[in-house]
């Protein structure tokens, strides 16, 4: 996701294989017909779309959102379905930027959302009466081999440091869903984590260093250099693994609406 945190493209580039490879796979056989008009929130270099249009039924179009223009060019030529692109900062996008919508999805988005705008999220899908996927939310557990005697110090640096500036960070995914739940809607919650190390090799060091940085800046007290050494020889080896959790939430609107029985169902499309 780029929206929130202006990550680079080639940051973005690097994780798409592992992304591909940690989304569960189970949603997109749950979505049913509801690819009509995909709004993809935060769609970065356009990964989402490069990994759902293939399995979602029937032709679709989607409508790629986010405030990078050079990344909107992107994700336009890059997804294999009709997309037109809406340059908008997350923030503030009106409810009636999505119109006709009838399915939202966006890649790690929620845990760089505030309480405050995931429950505008929330809200906002719940008007529009469609299914929501959002994928890749930190769930805040990384498992390493081997283990190193900082390991949940250093975990504890980084879960704080995603919630700076009342960031939900690993207390994403529950609280969208409470959110949801209270709304009516149907959650489900699917595990989908990132498996680093040999296979992704500069994924791992790119995350390494970043995990391990983000650690410091929150707590200058930790041993950050000697750490990072000592996990960087190891990854260097071929002996380091890590595996990264996060959580795919899925919403659906109540079964009643499936029959046409919600009147706060989808908008006709515009245009």
């Amino acid at each position: 996701m780029s929206d929130t945190e202006g990550f680079a493209p080639q940051w973005l580039s690097l994780r798409e294989d592992a992304d591909a490879e940690a989304r569960a796979t189970e949603p997109p056989a749950l979505l049913g017909g509801h690819g009509a008009l995909v709004a993809d929130l935060g769609c970065g270099t356009g990964a989402m779309g490069r990994w759902l249009v293939p399995r979602l039924p029937g032709p679709g179009r989607w409508l790629l959102i986010d405030r990078d223009p050079a990344l909107l060019a992107r994700a336009e030529r890059g997804v294999a379905a009709p997309a037109r692109t809406l340059r908008a900062d997350l923030a503030a996008l009106d409810p009636s930027d999505l119109d006709g919508v009838t399915l939202v999805t966006a890649s790690a988005l929620l845990d760089l959302l505030t309480g405050e705008q995931a429950v505008h999220l929330a809200r906002t899908v719940v008007r529009l009466g469609c299914p929501a996927l959002f994928a890749l939310t930190v769930s805040g557990r990384v498992e390493f081999s081997p283990t190193d005697p900082w390991d949940e110090a250093f975990a504890a640096a980084f879960d704080a440091h995603q919630r700076r500036g009342g960031r939900l960070g690993p207390d994403a995914a529950p609280l969208m869903a409470g959110v949801l739940r209270g709304s009516g809607r149907r959650v489900r919650c699917f595990p989908s984590p990132w498996r680093l190390g040999p296979r992704h090799p500069g994924l791992t060091e790119a995350w390494l260093r970043g995990w391990v940085g983000a650690a410091v800046e929150q707590d200058p007290a930790l041993p950050g250099r000697a750490y990072l050494e000592r996990r960087s020889r190891a990854h260097a080896e071929g002996r380091l693994r890590a595996i990264v959790h996060h959580t795919d939430l899925l919403a659906l609107p109540p079964r009643a609406a499936e029959r046409g029985g919600d009147s706060a169902g989808p908008r006709p499309a515009r245009g």
